[in-house]
């Protein structure tokens, strides 16, 4: 950068010429703290002429609304060649007009009382502050929206798991009625769907955005032994999962999966009372992730070509299709293995 030097007795005239050309509303002050020259913006700004600002103390401007003590005691200081304070914001109050934040800082551009010469930088700020009130105003406001939000979605969802259960059990006691053994079985295979849906949404209750896959999953176990298993069965339910989240919405079609699959093998791996474990597990692999129910039970049976697809199947592998995934069946040695096997990220449909 090249400097060039300013001999001191030019340095008042180069001062009024940076004055006079800024855009920045300025004032130049003398050693009797008196104003030597403003610049046009600030003029402009404060409905000021030159003549009503030149040889005016500061208390002296306009109807005296300059006359601050904290501004006072900035241009003392410079005079005195006193440590720069820094920026002081103030408002700046006129009779009949709205009141102006100012953001002022003073320096002091010629040292000594005799031909001193300080310079009041003033920037307007009102304008930057006002939105950055309401920025804050509409944060809050966002803030309580989306807790009225959450509030009003967990309400919901608690109102629906009640209503699930209420429907899950007029299903049974109808169950429990009828004569005919086809019907009784299609209306038990309706309360266990329900009850499947109504466990879902149960354990995602108290979760609007992702969820911790493992925790939930064992909510949901124990949710389902504690209704299917009973302290007379010889029956345990295990969660195998590795630490991972998900979104509310693969949460539900993973758990429609699990409690199907659970269900599906609680009521037919283990027929006459026998003992055994189910285990689910969930599990990430390299570009993806494997949900999978297997039990030591007596396995599936041999394929046959008047065996029909069953609803359940359908339905997993519907919610399989959803979550980008494939249904892959297999025999355990002992018992069977059904897996949900995702090469990448899911996509819901």
């Amino acid at each position: 950068m090249l400097t060039v030097p300013v001999h001191p007795k030019d340095a008042p005239s180069l001062a009024n010429a940076l004055i006079h050309s800024s855009l920045l509303p300025l004032l130049l002050f003398d050693g009797d703290l008196k104003v030597v020259c403003a610049s046009p913006s600030f003029c402009t700004a404060f409905g000021m002429t030159q003549v009503q600002t030149v040889d005016c103390a500061l208390a002296d401007l306009g109807a005296g609304e300059w006359d601050m003590p904290q501004l006072r005691l900035l241009l003392e200081n410079a005079l005195l060649d006193e440590p720069d304070v820094g920026e002081y914001e103030a408002d700046l109050v006129r009779p009949g007009v709205d009141p102006r934040r100012l953001v002022v800082n003073v320096q002091d551009l010629v040292k000594g009382r005799q031909g001193a010469r300080i310079l009041l930088t003033i920037n307007d700020v009102t304008d930057a502050r006002g939105i950055e009130e309401a920025n804050v105003i509409l944060l809050l406001e966002k803030d309580r929206l989306l807790h009225e939000r959450e509030v009003l979605l967990q309400e919901m969802q608690h109102r629906v798991a009640n209503s699930l259960q209420i429907i899950a059990s007029v299903l049974l006691l109808k169950a429990r009625t009828v004569k005919s053994e086809e019907t009784r079985s299609h209306l038990q295979d309706a309360h266990d769907r329900v009850m499947s849906v109504a466990a879902v949404q149960q354990h995602l209750q108290s979760s609007v955005g992702d969820v911790e896959i493992g925790p939930y999953l064992i909510k949901l176990c124990e949710s389902l032994a504690a209704s299917m298993i009973g302290k007379s069965r010889p029956l345990t339910l295990e969660v195998q999962a590795d630490d991972a989240v998900i979104s509310s919405h693969e949460a539900v079609s993973l758990g429609l999966i699990v409690t199907e699959l659970v269900i599906n093998a609680l009521k037919h791996a283990f027929p006459d009372g026998r003992g055994g474990r189910v285990i689910v597990g969930y599990h990430l692999e390299r570009a993806g992730w494997t949900l999978s129910v297997s039990d030591d039970g007596i396995g599936r049976p041999a394929p046959s070509p008047t065996m029909k697809v069953g609803l359940g199947t359908s339905v997993v592998e519907a919610l399989a299709s959803q979550l980008g995934a494939r249904v892959v069946m297999s025999g355990a040695k002992p018992g069977a293995r059904i897996a949900i096997e995702n090469a990448g990220s899911p996509t819901l449909q």
